[in-house]
This record gives C-alpha cells, structure tokens and sequence, in this order.
C-alpha cells in the first residue's frame, strides 16, 4: 500500500513541475518595471527570469512603466504547447484544460515603441509584437480595478 502512495505522490509531483514554464525579461530602457497579472511589480534588469503556470484559456496582462514615459499595457504572447497536447490526449485528457499554452523563453519590452519582442530560442530573430487597442483597454482596465 505505501509503495502505491508513493508513486501517486510522484507522479503528482511530476505533472504539478510540468505545469509551469520559465521566461526572462529584457527592456530597452534602463529602467523599466513590470507588472504582470497584479503580481509584484520586478525591475528588469539584464535578463530577469520568473516563472509563470502554463494555461489553456487564460492570459497574462502586463504593465511596463519606465521613468518620464506613458505606460505600456497588454497581453503577453503565449505559445503553443502541442507536446503537451500530445501527452494530454494520450495520457490525462483534463490537463489539456490547463497546459496547452505557455509563456515563451524571453521577451523583450520596448516601451518608447509601444512593442513587446518575444523568442523561443537564444538565436532565434526576435518577433515584434504590438498590443491590439482592445487588449491594451483591458489590461488598463484590470491593473485600474480591484480585481486580483
């Protein structure tokens, strides 16, 4: 019975590790502080790393305010996760609920330019990505509400 206790509580360990992703961040200011999703507000500075829940209907929303400029709102791009989908079909069907998509390994935040870049890998060409008007209302709107 025990060694069936521990493998369940392995094995939930192992989906819960697998259910989180690790991103860095860039700025193009010197000074540039982000919040994402009401979370602590983090200086980016060099490559600052955090780590975020992957999702399947969710967004992060982000602010990035840096000193004398008008901040900059929106979501986040996320990236697809079709080996977890994969997994998920084959393995647990209800994760795919929650880990099709994911944040992606570096971003870079342009405040002047109102752009976020974003990448999958260190060589890779960084991809320019402008906040649709809407999503920039709704970030305003949920970092102006008292919602958490």
């Amino acid at each position: 019975m025990n060694k069936i206790k521990l493998v369940s509580m392995l094995g939930a360990a192992c989906i819960l590790s697998a259910c989180s992703a690790k991103t860095s961040f860039q700025a193009m200011d010197d000074k540039v502080e982000l919040n994402v999703n009401k979370n602590e507000a983090i200086s980016v500075i060099d490559n600052t790393s955090q780590s975020y829940s992957t999702t399947s209907f969710g967004q992060y929303v982000f602010k990035a305010t840096s000193d004398g400029k008008e901040p900059m709102y929106g979501l986040m791009p996320l990236k697809f996760n079709g080996g977890y989908l994969a997994a998920d079909i084959l393995f647990f069907a209800p994760a795919m609920f929650f880990n099709l998509r994911e944040v992606y390994p570096h971003y870079q935040f342009d405040v002047d330019a109102g752009v976020i870049r974003y990448k999958n890998k260190d060589k890779a060409d960084w991809v320019t990505y402008t906040p649709t008007k809407s999503e920039v209302e709704r970030a305003k709107k949920y970092f102006n509400s008292d919602i958490k």
